[in-house]
């Protein structure tokens, strides 16, 4: 079976494009043009140029040497964290912008939760001399303050949003609006595997270069080119889709995605989208989305602002729909519980949203000759001042 997209734009049954009508011939345009431009030698060149002398790829491949005595495996961690503006997300925004400034887009819109999307963004339309507006919930503005300030520093332009519940879904929503008022001169810079055909696509492929990186630091490492297991949060699952990309069909690697239980999935209080998701449309894609029997959208809720979206992407609904990927669901004290014990054992001070995938290792039994790769999404600066106040309860 092939996990990818279709010639139609769906994985199996979810993707899609439901889009309004103002926004059609962007979309369409985006659709015939991107893969003939991300194809042609020259954008490639200039795009892994960026990659390899701006954001410092490739990212290193650690074996963490601690963890792995603990949980009885070979624990390797994909430092994503190392790269410039600290995530992941910076993949992929140097691929939209190159490819929208070959589209003659002149102005630049984002959506962003944790703020890391944002910050990368700003970051490419800064090195790109492009307009840049931000979306950001007031919710998650409050909570991600220093990114905001990173972005402003940056020149871009943070339009705090204020309906809803304040965080990214509302964000996202305001970017389309605004989309669909500047159709012409206006590129959208998504930031994760969601929104209509073609974005979960191309953001896929733009973040492929994780697992392309993988495969050559594992056969050098492991003298094999494939690990046993894959492990990355998901959230719209960007990271995840990079980490999974080119052993999408390869059946013996076990895909494990982590999403945020927030307080549980149990409680009304979570942001677990494949437990407790149907089907739906979301942001132009079918897709698994938490809402209430009559199709109202619910809040979801994690202390992780990149997970705190009610949706997930159509690539990551199909393979939990097909049992290509196992799902857990970690809860904020799980979490936070695996954030510091990195810290204390590695040494290295991840992202809340890649500590829920640190948790994995605290929920499932590894054979010792187990070779488990695990992406760091982030670096966890930005989540200061809630491990600050962890750690100060754990204390008292």
């Amino acid at each position: 079976m092939d996990y990818n997209v279709d010639k139609t734009g769906y994985y199996g049954e979810f993707g899609g494009a439901y889009i309004p009508e103002i926004l059609y011939a962007n979309v369409e345009n985006l659709k015939n043009a991107y893969r003939e431009i991300t194809d042609d030698e020259s954008f490639r060149k200039e795009f892994h140029a960026l990659l390899r002398d701006y954001v410092g790829r490739p990212s290193p491949l650690y074996f963490a040497r601690r963890l792995s005595e603990k949980y009885g495996a070979r624990i390797y961690l994909k430092r994503e964290d190392l790269n410039h503006t600290g995530a992941h997300k910076i993949n992929n925004t140097i691929g939209q912008i190159l490819l929208a400034r070959r589209m003659g887009k002149t102005r630049i819109i984002a959506e962003t939760g944790a703020g890391q999307h944002g910050v990368a963004t700003a970051t490419v339309c800064a090195l790109m001399n492009m307009e840049c507006i931000v979306y950001m919930g007031k919710t998650d503005i409050a909570r991600q303050s220093l990114n905001v300030r990173k972005m402003e520093m940056l020149g871009a332009a943070v339009r705090p949003v204020t309906s809803g519940n304040m965080t990214l879904k509302d964000a996202t929503n305001e970017a389309i609006r605004d989309w669909c008022c500047h159709p012409a001169d206006t590129h959208y810079i998504i930031g994760s595997t969601v929104g209509p055909h073609p974005y979960p696509d191309m953001v896929a492929r733009f973040q492929s270069v994780i697992s392309e990186e993988i495969k050559k630091q594992l056969a050098e490492q492991e003298g094999r080119d494939y690990p046993d297991y894959l492990i990355a949060c998901v959230g719209g699952g960007s990271n995840a889709a990079g980490t999974f990309y080119h052993y999408l069909n390869d059946e013996r690697v076990k895909l494990i995605a982590a999403e945020a239980a927030g307080l549980g999935i149990d409680t009304d209080q979570s942001a677990a989208t494949i437990h407790l998701g149907r089907k739906g449309i979301i942001h132009g894609s079918r897709t698994l989305v938490m809402q209430t029997p009559d199709g109202q959208i619910t809040e979801p809720y994690s202390v992780s602002a990149g997970l705190d979206y009610p949706g997930i992407g159509p690539l990551h609904a199909n393979l939990a729909a097909q049992r290509r990927a196992e799902v857990l669901a970690v809860t904020d004290e799980q979490a936070l519980q695996a954030a510091f014990e990195l810290t204390m054992m590695e040494g290295i001070i991840p992202a809340l949203e890649s500590a829920h995938a640190l948790a994995v290792f605290g929920l499932k039994r590894f054979r010792p000759e187990d070779v488990a790769v695990l992406t760091v999404s982030g670096r966890g600066d930005k989540d200061m001042d809630t491990y600050i106040r962890y750690f100060d309860r754990m204390k008292a």
